[in-house]
């Protein structure tokens, strides 16, 4: 696997290196040794699939409280997406910062979404199928979230005018420090 540094502290864009043949390819999608050579999480608590029938769903902004923050490695195994990461952790030196990153089934492109930061997405085509490796858990009392649009954050969505989203995602409060 290959480990490109975003501008986001702790975020990586993680590529797989394909080994090629006339029957297709083979290509690893974690290692816990190699996760942990990149001072990344490598535990994993949990995994979780979800699909968005229609082109425009925009999922997020998620996160965990402490004790209960989690890590994300978050792959497109079917159509398309925009996929945003929120710097949350108010002492890392890109707090409030947030980056970007086209995953889809064809590129085959994973992000890691570190302890602390803020996931979501938005899909880019109809039937978009997400995969997710997280470090923690899913705890109802620990699980937060921000606006998709807020100005605290200033995301650029490809596609901004009425998203298909949950009620709970659209109305979360403004950001505060």
């Amino acid at each position: 696997m290959r480990f490109i540094e975003t501008k986001l502290a702790g975020t990586f864009i993680v590529e797989q290196e394909r080994l090629e043949d006339e029957r297709g390819f083979f290509a690893r999608t974690w290692c816990r040794h190699e996760f942990g050579e990149h001072g990344l999480t490598s535990a994993l608590a949990q995994c979780n699939i979800s699909r968005s029938s229609r082109r425009g769903t925009l999922r997020g902004m998620h996160y965990q409280l402490a004790p209960h923050r989690e890590a994300k490695l978050v792959r497109c195994t079917r159509g398309a997406l925009y996929d945003v990461a929120v710097d949350l952790r108010s002492e890392s030196p890109t707090f409030r910062d947030w980056v970007a990153v086209e995953l889809t089934e064809d590129n085959s492109r994973m992000l890691y979404v570190p302890e602390g930061c803020a996931h979501g997405f938005q899909t880019l085509v109809d039937n978009t199928e997400v995969f997710y490796q997280m470090s923690e858990s899913y705890d109802p009392d620990a699980a937060r979230g921000v606006r998709w649009n807020d100005p605290a954050f200033g995301i650029n969505w490809p596609m901004n005018e009425a998203p298909i989203m949950s009620a709970r995602d659209a109305h979360y409060a403004d950001f505060t420090c």
